[in-house]
């Protein structure tokens, strides 16, 4: 069981099963390796979660699934890349996810959809990767969340 004290979220206690491990951190803060995935269970019908650092409290990420972006997600990655996150037996164990970035004027939103965040489901590694492709780095979303509600 690891706790920490979150901005966010308060004293949490997270099973061992539940921590997420980036070998070599996310891009910009490679000391931070160990994170969860929470839900704000008072937003059920939110699609974002927090990626929570269990090192680091005061930092959370807001993600996404892409599917809630755009109808096809597939970018071209490495396979060097994709080797640190281990074994698994098919896609279906991979879940990617995207950084959100929400500054206070909620309009401005956007992700990050040139480094997604890959997820082995079977043994928790994840990674963050830069993708090959047309891809933005701050892909606006506002008026796409609107619209798709």
């Amino acid at each position: 069981m690891v706790a920490v004290d979150t901005r966010l979220f308060g004293k949490i206690e997270i099973e061992d099963e539940k921590v997420i491990t980036f070998e070599r951190g996310m891009i910009g803060f490679p000391e931070l390796t160990k994170f969860t995935l929470i839900y704000n269970s008072e937003k059920e019908q939110s699609n974002i979660r927090w990626l929570q650092s269990l090192e680091d409290g005061s930092m959370a990420f807001p993600i996404i699934d892409p599917i809630c972006i755009v109808d096809e997600y597939n970018p071209m990655v490495k396979d060097d890349l994709m080797a640190r996150l281990g074994e698994y037996d098919s896609l279906e164990d991979l879940a990617v996810v995207l950084v959100m970035r929400i500054p206070e004027n909620i309009e401005d939103m956007s992700v990050n959809m040139k480094a997604p965040v890959v997820i082995n489901t079977k043994n928790k590694k994840a990674v963050q990767i830069i993708v090959e492709g047309d891809y933005q780095v701050r892909q606006p979303i506002y008026k796409i969340l609107q619209d798709r509600k």
